[in-house]
């Protein structure tokens, strides 16, 4: 089963608009929790604008009784307060994440120029028993280059594949095709796949059928969903539809593998 690790930054964006302490991040990582994901996933980003550091040192203590099982992943771009903080809480991993300044969201993987440097930041964070992945697009030359670096595994960006996903199925399977043959790559290579960026309850069911493919990090659609039927009944949506089965989003039916 391809594993799930729910991105909570979107609770802390809703905390943050409106000042003080509500929603708590905290109650949507126990409620993630409760409803059998397997990870957690932050990107706290440099403007604080969702995810902080004291969010970071929180949920690291609140999961300690159930890591490394359930794993925690801090990703974001290798900018020195973010890998301080990476060192100090020592995730299960770490999701390298370039930054364009003033995105809204994260809009590509990292290339061969925009990488330079990298693979000391990975082979620091490894000595630390910290799992390193990149976020790459689904090419050969992006999957080499994580390869090249030494990163565990890679985390290949998907908003491409959910925009061709929209466009029907002639589309959705040649986008499929063409990460299917990037997974396959690397994990010739002795790499990790996980993905992430715009998957949702309908793509996945696509989508979760790529090769090799290790985890997902969900986090916008999760929410999104969630502010109408409630998060731990879309944290199961997402478990079933992984585990094979299949959801009726108008009733909540989650129909169970055959």
């Amino acid at each position: 089963m391809v594993r799930l690790s729910v991105n909570v930054n979107k609770i802390a964006t809703l905390r943050n608009s409106r000042g003080g302490s509500l929603p708590r991040v905290l109650d949507a990582v126990r409620v993630a929790v409760d409803a059998g994901v397997h990870g957690i996933t932050v990107h706290p980003r440099h403007d604080q604008r969702h995810i902080t550091p004291v969010d970071v040192r929180e949920i690291a203590a609140a999961l300690a009784p159930m890591r490394p099982k359930l794993e925690f992943n801090i990703e974001g771009d290798p900018r020195p307060d973010l890998i301080a903080l990476v060192r100090e809480v020592v995730p299960e991993q770490c999701t390298l994440v370039p930054v364009v300044p003033g995105e809204i969201t994260s809009q590509a993987g990292w290339t061969a120029d925009a990488a330079i440097g990298l693979a000391e930041t990975i082979a620091d964070l490894k000595s630390r028993g910290i799992r390193v992945s990149v976020f790459v697009d689904a090419t050969e030359q992006a999957v080499a280059l994580a390869h090249g670096m030494g990163a565990d595994r890679i985390e290949l960006y998907t908003e491409p594949f959910a925009r061709a996903f929209e466009q029907g199925e002639t589309a959705a399977r040649a986008s499929f095709d063409t990460f299917a043959r990037a997974a396959r790559l690397a994990h010739s290579l002795g790499v990790g796949v996980n993905a992430g960026h715009d998957l949702d309850l309908d793509n996945l069911l696509l989508f979760r059928d790529l090769p090799y493919l290790d985890e997902v990090s969900i986090g916008h659609a999760i929410v999104s969903r969630a502010v109408f039927v409630g998060l731990d009944r879309v944290v199961r949506e997402y478990l079933a539809v992984l585990a094979g089965g299949s959801v009726d989003s108008g009733s909540g039916m989650i129909e169970s593998p055959s």
